[in-house]
């Protein structure tokens, strides 16, 4: 046989045969005078076995393991690892899984905002969001959206653990009417200083209304974070860099209005 006809009756290309010949998973077959491959049965036999074993899921350094007369390694040894290994990837695939199946419920409630996907927790949080958006008399503040957009970043970049406090304690205060107008009208504060200076007078009131929303249960984000300075953001953000990338993203104002109440709410954690 040519290796064409080989790799059609294995299934497989004839780029892989030459592959697994470089790999030294298949022998070399002896060649014809011209230098073209003159395949056997036996080499057929090989293939097709090499294709079931890279079919179950092993890699072609285990298949390699399990060809090799010295490798040390029984097929059984091969197969339970892939079997662990197969069980992992089941267990992880059923979380994600759950996972969808939970952002595709709150879609269909409108609490999944373009932000998404996100963890569950932040997800709820985002729903708590909308329908308070939903109620107010005019469009959404534009720092609402940003600050979803920041802590969907959070999300995705801190602990499990960690996640899901943050999403509980925020969550907590959402759920509250009261406290979800406050947020609110602290939103709206910061878009009317889009275009304001640092040295704006509303500036300190606006610091202070952020630090009021912020619950309890959330200050354990900011403890430790420095009095001042762009490192401010440290306490939560975990990096000065992360700080200055947050703060140059905000109109001067905006970002004086958040150093500033970064610094009480270290205060209160004092």
């Amino acid at each position: 046989m040519r290796i064409g006809e080989l790799a059609a009756l294995a299934g497989v290309t004839t780029r892989t045969v030459r592959h697994y010949h470089h790999l030294g998973l298949l022998p070399e077959p002896a060649r014809r005078a011209n230098g073209y491959r003159e395949y056997g049965l036996r080499d057929a036999v090989a293939l097709a076995r090499v294709r079931r074993l890279t079919e179950l899921g092993l890699s072609l350094e285990e298949v390699r393991d399990v060809l090799a007369d010295d490798a040390g390694r029984e097929l059984h040894e091969v197969l339970e690892e892939l079997d662990a290994d197969l069980a992992r990837q089941e267990e992880a695939l059923r979380g994600r899984r759950a996972r969808v199946r939970e952002l595709l419920r709150l879609a269909g409630q409108g609490g999944l905002p373009a932000e998404g996907p996100v963890s569950p927790e932040l997800a709820a949080l985002f729903g708590e969001m909308a329908r308070a958006a939903a109620e107010l008399p005019g469009p959404e503040p534009a720092m609402a959206a940003r600050e979803r957009e920041l802590l969907a970043l959070l999300d995705t970049t801190m602990p499990p653990e960690a996640r899901r406090a943050m999403a509980a304690a925020l969550g907590s205060a959402a759920g509250e009417p009261a406290a979800t107008a406050r947020m609110y009208a602290v939103y709206a504060l910061l878009d009317e200083l889009a275009e304001a200076g640092a040295d704006d007078p509303r500036v300190a009131g606006a610091a202070r209304a952020v630090a009021d929303c912020v619950p309890d249960a959330a200050l354990e984000m900011v403890a430790g974070a420095p009095s001042g300075g762009e490192d401010a953001a440290g306490g939560f953000a975990g990096a000065g860099g992360f700080a200055e990338v947050l703060f140059g993203d905000f109109s001067p104002a905006q970002a004086e209005v958040l150093r500033r109440a970064m610094r009480l709410l270290a205060e209160r954690t004092r």
